[in-house]
């Protein structure tokens, strides 16, 4: 049996949201295959998503970006189910990339853009995957950018 060391348990936790003992159990059942692990726990997160998908959003924030010229502002409300997860620095996260991104890219389409942090990833991944780590479901609700002169 491969050696499960705690770093591992920790970087998959942080990965993909499994919990401790999911996380240690997946990489035991893999015999410490570390991409074989993150990919059955991604796999389950987005099945789990997927359950969340119709429950109501009603909680959440909203968030604002001003570049430094201050020649261009942005209003994004990011929706979750609950005040707690509305207040997670996941959520926080998210909500301020997603505002950063439309400063930069506009406010057309934006949950199909890619990631200006990571292009191999669309902004509805990035949404996906704080979803499955906080385990609510999360919606982007309007986004408005303001850029003098247009």
């Amino acid at each position: 049996m491969a050696k499960i060391d705690t770093k591992q348990i920790k970087k998959l936790r942080e990965e993909t949201g499994a919990g401790v003992m999911r996380a240690k159990e997946v990489l035991v059942e893999t015999k410490g295959n570390y991409k074989k692990a993150a990919d059955i726990l991604k796999k389950e997160g987005f099945e789990k998503m997927a359950k969340r998908a119709g429950r109501e959003t009603t909680e959440g924030r909203v968030f604002t970006y001003e570049h430094h010229t201050g020649k261009v502002g942005v209003l994004v409300e990011l929706f979750s189910e609950t005040d707690f997860v509305a207040k997670n620095k996941l959520f926080q996260n998210l909500g301020k990339d997603i505002a950063l991104q439309v400063a930069s890219m506009g406010d057309k389409k934006v949950e199909s853009q890619d990631y200006i942090k990571d292009p191999s990833k669309k902004i509805s991944d990035v949404i996906k995957e704080v979803i499955i780590k906080t385990g609510e479901n999360i919606k982007l609700g309007k986004v408005v950018r303001v850029e003098l002169g247009k």
